[in-house]
């Protein structure tokens, strides 16, 4: 099924790293417990105590390997060296080069690399540097987006420059179900990182409200409204939410940072004001105006009709598509 055994990992499937928080130990702990590869979010700021008892608490609820994500647009220099210090089984980067020098590091203390990227040059750069696998970003995704091309004509052509190196090509942007994973398959990538569909689970930290957003609402659309002053030049997909949809035409030189503020939330146990269009999505703390705060989704949203427990997400994805490649795509003779 896909990127089977490596690091132990029983099924081809990756759970994002959802932001800023929304991906903590208990998801992570459930996906890693049903043999798929769990992210963690390091903070965007440095806070390496914190990212020591995210990892420790995480080891409290599995004994299988997971992941933590570093976005390296942000402060993270102490978060990386307590990462590599605890041995955690994968980094993932996203939002910057991943060079050679952070890769040896990794390696050196046991740890594999897997960048997110969104183009074909970041991915021969990624592959140079000598990254153990590659998560490739459609346009499709939710949340901020890297590329500015879909999954489909992505996949075909990182394939391509990885061949003969062992890199495996992990598809993302709007899979939510296993028809999303047998696409992705056929593209010839080796796995799927999903975060839509992880978000609306039981263990995320979403807050219930934008868990109940992901059900509700079908569709979404990229755009650059939210968090420009704190991280500019990230454009990002939504839900059409009527907030948004109200303020989707923003003018380009308005941003949140004289915006009054909407709500407050914990986050990575800091207490944090939220302002009117900061891209901060609304996690199990948050307080206040929670329809107006930002809320990502990526293109598969409208697949998906109710919460479920995150092994449950693991367990759909891996026998539907057992059965629909059975079913479907086997050609009877050779049966």
């Amino acid at each position: 099924m896909g990127w089977r055994g490596m690091l132990g990992f029983d099924y081809g499937i990756v759970q994002a790293p959802l932001g800023p928080d929304i991906s903590g130990p208990e998801l992570v702990a459930a996906v890693a417990n049903a043999g798929a590869l769990g992210l963690l979010r390091a903070p965007d700021w440095e806070a390496p105590d914190h990212v020591r008892e995210l990892i420790m608490k995480t080891r409290s609820l599995t004994d299988k390997p997971f992941g933590i994500g570093v976005v390296l647009a942000f402060p993270h220099k102490e978060n990386l060296r307590v990462i590599l210090d605890e041995q955690v089984a994968v980094l993932q980067l996203y939002w910057g080069e991943c060079t050679e020098e952070i890769v040896n590091e990794a390696h050196k203390a046991g740890v594999k690399v897997v960048p997110q990227v969104g183009s074909i040059e970041e991915v021969k750069k990624a592959t140079d540097a000598g990254a153990d696998a590659i998560i490739l970003q459609g346009r499709e995704a939710g949340g901020h987006v890297i590329s500015q091309e879909s999954m489909i004509s992505l996949v075909p052509r990182a394939i391509d420059i990885v061949q003969g190196r062992n890199i495996p090509i992990i598809a993302a942007g709007g899979i939510v179900d296993e028809r999303g994973y047998v696409s992705a398959l056929a593209l010839g990538a080796q796995g799927i990182a999903l975060g839509t569909r992880f978000l609306a689970t039981d263990e995320s930290y979403a807050h219930p409200t934008y868990k109940r957003k992901l059900i509700e609402y079908s569709t979404t659309e990229y755009t650059d409204v939210f968090g420009r002053a704190r991280w500019p030049g990230a454009p990002h997909r939504v839900l059409k939410t009527p907030f948004f949809m109200d303020w989707r035409n923003l003018p380009s030189d308005v941003n949140e940072a004289a915006q009054p503020i909407i709500g407050h939330a914990t986050i990575h146990g800091v207490d944090k004001e939220i302002r009117r269009f900061a891209g901060t999505v609304p996690n199990a703390t948050a307080t206040g105006d929670l329809e107006s705060m930002v809320m990502y989704a990526g293109e598969g949203v409208g697949l998906i009709k109710e919460i479920l427990p995150a092994d449950e997400v693991v367990r759909r994805l891996v026998e539907g598509a057992r059965r629909m490649i059975h079913e479907r795509l086997t050609d009877d003779s050779s049966v």
